[in-house]
């Protein structure tokens, strides 16, 4: 056994099974790094629930805040410009989405 040429095993392993190894794991990263329908779809439901219940939030703090006048919020909603634009700013991207689609 120790005139068996160890080339025959180190070739195959290094044209072979490393390439396959390593386009096997860019082709997994490259499907696992992309966002599918469902995910987009739930992203979207989140997104719609997270301002429903900003909204009621709101109403809440309001009248809690009409009947104790000295009650102040604990968070403030909009506080910066920036917060409101960002928030905009993903509604423009929602509809032109929604508008890309139809």
């Amino acid at each position: 056994m120790s005139d068996f040429p160890s080339e025959i095993i180190i070739v195959p392993i290094l044209f072979i099974a490393l390439p396959w190894l390593i386009m096997h794991y860019v082709t997994k990263w490259k499907t696992a790094s992309s966002i599918t329908n469902d995910d987009e779809s739930l992203l979207d439901e989140l997104y719609h629930l997270a301002k429903r219940l900003d909204t009621r939030m709101e109403t809440v703090e309001r009248l809690v805040a009409s009947d104790d006048p000295s009650f102040r919020p604990a968070r403030l909603v909009h506080d910066s410009e920036e917060d409101t634009e960002s928030l905009r700013e993903l509604d423009r991207m929602i509809a032109e989405k929604k508008g890309a689609s139809k």
